[in-house]
């Protein structure tokens, strides 16, 4: 048996965003969400979701480019002049190695926005963050254990296989993934320690922003045995603050087409959300990690 959860990122980043999320979880094969909690449409966000219950809400903790949930004279190292997160993120990593006050301000601002999450009455299916920066150690531990606390049941790890990318397209790179593998493993391996379900296989990296009809058929077609998780960024058109080259109307379009819906109709392969795969056994008892 193949499971497989189908993601899409940045529900609440705008009203373009949530209709998208919406209408693929409605018609198409998406099966779960994750939301910015400090983004301009998350409150919309958040009322469609109540809307559709069937479908599985997760946060995307932002940490960089984005708002923060705090004000920023409470984390002055994670924020710029304008308030807004920070862009360096290798400097900003660094930092957080170095500086037990940083350390502290992250617990704090990742806490509130697991917090602001709570207070949504959504059910906490799986975590992630923005631009995969939950890789750096002290930020993954940190979301980790925090996350526990509030009902966390699952948690991306990007290891995507790049067997299974060059079934699809055979000249696929593997450059990006000899960086971020060690930092995944080193993760992973926490998470299933704690009971956290998390994909075997996650396929969104490499054509980020380019999963198209082609593409998301083929992994379907090729899906490995275990647990697979397919994340996009569907939106029904561009809008503030979009990456640039990102090719949201055909992610969008992917998900609601009838030929790929056809493929995850074959009996082989299961659909749902992060916590429709947790195993029955009980996780260890949650703790706040040292930030020193």
């Amino acid at each position: 048996m193949k499971g497989l959860i189908v993601t899409a990122d940045d529900f609440g980043a705008a009203v373009e965003v949530n209709r998208a999320v919406e209408a693929a979880h409605r018609g198409g094969i998406l099966t779960a969400a994750s939301l910015m909690v400090s983004a301009p449409a998350a409150g919309d966000a958040v009322a469609r979701a109540k809307l559709v219950p069937s479908l599985r809400i997760g946060l995307h903790v932002v940490l960089v480019e984005g708002r923060p949930q705090l004000p920023a004279y409470a984390i002055p190292h994670l924020v710029d002049r304008s308030g807004a997160f920070r862009s360096d993120m290798g400097r900003l990593g660094m930092l957080l190695c170095a500086s037990r006050r940083a350390r502290l301000e992250l617990a704090s601002e990742i806490t509130a926005q697991f917090a602001a999450f709570q207070a949504t009455g959504l059910k906490l299916d799986h975590c992630n963050a923005h631009k995969h920066f939950h890789l750096h150690p002290i930020i993954g531990r940190l979301i980790v254990s925090i996350g526990l606390r509030f009902g966390l049941q699952g948690v991306r790890i990007p290891l995507e296989p790049i067997g299974v990318l060059r079934k699809v397209e055979t000249c696929t790179s593997r450059s990006q993934a000899l960086i971020t593998n060690p930092f995944a493993r080193i993760l992973r391996g926490r998470a299933r320690g704690l009971g956290l379900t998390s994909p075997d296989a996650v396929f969104g990296l490499r054509w980020s922003g380019q999963m198209t009809k082609e593409r998301i058929g083929g992994l379907i077609r090729h899906l490995p045995e275990g647990l697979s998780e397919i994340y996009l960024h569907p939106a029904t058109g561009p809008y503030a603050g979009s990456a640039p080259g990102y090719r949201y109307q055909d992610e969008f379009a992917a998900l609601i087409d009838p030929e790929v819906a056809a493929l995850c109709r074959d009996s082989q392969i299961r659909l749902g959300g992060f916590g429709d795969f947790r195993t029955p056994a009980a996780a260890p008892p949650a703790r706040m990690d040292s930030v020193a």
